[in-house]
């Protein structure tokens, strides 16, 4: 692929993943969470982080023995082409379902909070075009807007929740435990998922400039989407309280529509655009990644011509519910469930394999040359 022979550097792939899996503190994840852990939400997902730390770090390990193959590539070197195929296909299938749920998740945010009187086809199909047009114009640039992007939302996240802390009641979040401790390990095991996009991220390791800033962005990404996501859950706990919390479907909205800042009462005004930007760059990125594993599967060299297709998929599967938000919302649950297991058990099985196979003789080799 001619516009894709470039590779990021750290800040724009830092920046990817602060904008991709940062932004689920703005939909319905924050309430998935809150649904086990109540008000201890907060302390779940840093222990969330903690748990997809340790095969996060395993498969750093195995991409830095392996620096010219993205993911696809590696798991055919380590499984063989056909069980490789295999495990690649079913990874497909759950990146796609996850695409279309969160996209849907997405189109009915804007819907129901801001467009009411738009179909909900009508920002689909726009939502779903810009987001292809974004796909196909590579991971160069869709990593340069998010560095261009990301000073801005954070800005206006960080004002968001500022005020959030401002008007809420500290004493919210006793107890602190919450349900207690068990039922924050329990959501935190079933939930661990909300990071697994960092398994699906290693579909762009070599297009990033080394194997040391992929090493470093992927640890410095991480550590600040835990963050962002647990201090956006304190803030929703202060303001509303977690019995209020829980039952909305998308808290960060109801926050910036219940918050004033000085004259500006409509400060949702304020945060839509920016938000939407960052919505268009998160798709366009699960698109592009769905393209390069399909294309993987298939071999097909010229992945950017799948787009379309994939795009296509997503927007009829989209479609399709009748109750969009109780479906998605259900839907979500489930693979969050289902992609558990498979994010926390496929790294350390892919670090174990690649240990007896003996390639990381191979990285020493290569630092030592």
């Amino acid at each position: 692929m001619k516009q894709n022979k470039g590779k990021i550097g750290i800040k724009e792939y830092v920046a990817i993943i602060a904008l991709t899996i940062g932004t689920k503190l703005s939909d319905d994840t924050p309430s998935i969470i809150f649904e086990d852990a109540r008000n201890a939400g907060w302390i779940a997902v840093l222990l969330m982080g903690g748990m997809a730390f340790i095969p996060i770090i395993l498969l750093v390990k195995v991409f830095s023995a392996h620096p010219d193959k993205n993911l696809h590539e590696v798991i055919i070197h380590l499984f063989g082409r056909f069980f490789g195929n295999i495990i690649s296909i079913a990874l497909l299938l759950a990146g796609v379902a996850s695409v279309t749920v969160d996209s849907g998740t997405y189109v009915d945010i804007i819907g129901t909070m801001y467009f009411t009187k738009t179909p909900a086809s009508i920002i689909y199909m726009v939502l779903m075009l810009v987001c292809a047009y974004g796909a196909k114009r590579g991971i160069e640039q869709i990593g340069s807007v998010a560095w261009v992007l990301i000073p801005y939302l954070k800005v206006t996240l960080f004002i968001a929740l500022l005020v959030s802390f401002n008007a809420g009641h500290f004493d919210f979040i006793f107890p602190i435990w919450g349900e207690g401790k068990m039922e924050i390990v329990k959501s935190s095991v079933k939930n661990v998922s909300i990071f697994s996009d960092f398994l699906f991220i290693g579909l762009i390791a070599p297009l990033v400039a080394s194997s040391k800033d992929f090493r470093k962005g992927t640890i410095i990404g991480l550590f600040i989407v835990a963050f962002e996501i647990s201090l956006a859950m304190i803030s929703y706990v202060m303001l509303f309280d977690y019995t209020t919390a829980e039952m909305l479907n998308y808290p960060f909205h109801e926050t910036i529509r219940y918050i004033e800042i000085g004259f500006l009462p409509n400060v949702e005004t304020l945060f839509f655009p920016f938000w939407l930007v960052a919505t268009f760059i998160r798709f366009s990125f699960y698109l592009y990644m769905s393209a390069v594993l399909l294309g993987g599967i298939l071999k097909i060299g010229e992945f950017e011509y799948l787009i379309p297709l994939i795009t296509i998929i997503v927007l009829l599967l989209g479609l399709a519910p009748d109750s969009p938000s109780i479906f998605l919302y259900i839907m979500r649950q489930k693979l969050l469930m289902l992609l558990s297991p498979a994010f926390l058990c496929l790294p350390p099985l892919m670090w174990l394999i690649a240990k007896i196979r003996g390639d990381f003789k191979n990285e020493t080799v290569q630092e030592s040359s």
